[in-house]
């Protein structure tokens, strides 16, 4: 993964928790970098060291911190000047996550070595939609489920999110039923 996503992660925690677990944590996981550049790529491994070393720290179950990271992530990139690429993926919720495949093509333009996973929409409608998240990354569908309610943030709606394909349980993919009031 890119380091904007474990600087992302890196101030979510130091906001949340402070500095002094950010450091506790990095020495749990086997972290010796102090920071991450932007646009390097590091292995998977290192975030996913990093979010098992804060769920144990914290005492904090990893689906709630992956999902309150997501919200997080959401907030984060628009401040690190991310934002404009969103308000050009669509002018409603429904429109960016029906458009998220375009959007990382663009992200990919600025990050060569990008693995985004892959969305599709079905049954679109004014009150919501299901979204089918494919990833050869395992365990971030509670992230995702984070980065869907910080959208709706941005939109100022309300979402509900049911989980109703599991790739854990044995399907091929993730899908949520998106209601948005």
């Amino acid at each position: 993964m890119y380091g904007l996503v474990n600087r992302a992660l890196q101030e979510f925690i130091c906001t949340h928790h402070g500095e002094a677990s950010w450091a506790a944590i990095r020495i749990t996981a086997g972290v010796e970098l102090e920071f991450f550049v932007r646009m390097e790529s590091y292995p998977d491994d290192i975030t996913y060291r990093l979010v098992g070393a804060a769920c144990e720290s914290l005492c904090i179950e990893p689906a709630t911190l992956l999902r309150n990271f997501g919200r997080h992530w959401v907030l984060f990139t628009g401040q690190e000047g991310y934002g404009s690429l969103l308000d050009g993926a669509g002018s409603s919720l429904q429109e960016i996550l029906t458009n998220l495949d375009d959007l990382h093509v663009r992200v990919g333009l600025m990050y060569p070595a990008l693995k985004p996973p892959s969305f599709s929409c079905s049954d679109v409608r004014e009150d919501g939609l299901t979204l089918h998240y494919f990833s050869e990354r395992p365990g971030l569908a509670p992230m995702v489920m984070g980065l869907i309610e910080g959208l709706g943030e941005r939109f100022g709606k309300t979402v509900t999110i049911r989980h109703s394909c599991d790739r854990n349980a044995g399907a091929d993919h993730d899908s949520f039923d998106i209601r948005i009031a």
